[in-house]
């Protein structure tokens, strides 16, 4: 009999009604507060992290494409320097007679560098202004 005595016992007992209260609201709210603020912050971490991962790439791109840029500039150079000693050789070994006949060879002097002007030197007191010029006088015209 002791059985029966139980599901009786639980069958009298109400069930939990699934009643919505102002209270449970309140939690639910602040629960979901909760849960937005955590994720904010972990999804302006997981952004910093891309930021910097991502500048971390740019500036290694920028190292390949300014390595990649020197070493093209140094094997044009490479190429083209030699090319242009030659031509220069040739031009002097054929201007060479030209000049000797118009007797041009050794007159070429390197140029004197100009000088660099004083910067004025700065006066402590001001300087008087000077009066302004008064017109020439004019020659009389003979009619």
């Amino acid at each position: 009999m002791a059985v029966g005595k139980r599901n009786k016992q639980a069958a009298a007992k109400p069930a939990a009604s699934p009643t919505t209260t102002l209270r449970h609201l309140w939690l639910a709210g602040l629960g979901l507060a909760a849960v937005a603020r955590r994720e904010a912050l972990a999804g302006a971490g997981r952004a910093a992290g891309q930021v910097e991962a991502l500048q971390r790439r740019v500036r290694e791109a920028a190292s390949d494409a300014r390595g990649n840029v020197v070493d093209g500039i140094e094997n044009v150079r490479g190429q083209v320097e030699p090319k242009v000693v030659q031509f220069s050789a040739e031009v002097e070994a054929r201007l060479a007679p030209v000049l000797d006949k118009l007797g041009l060879k050794g007159q070429r002097k390197p140029r004197a560098q100009r000088k660099s002007r004083k910067p004025a030197a700065k006066s402590k007191a001001p300087a008087a202004r000077r009066a302004p010029r008064k017109p020439a006088a004019r020659r009389a015209r003979k009619a």
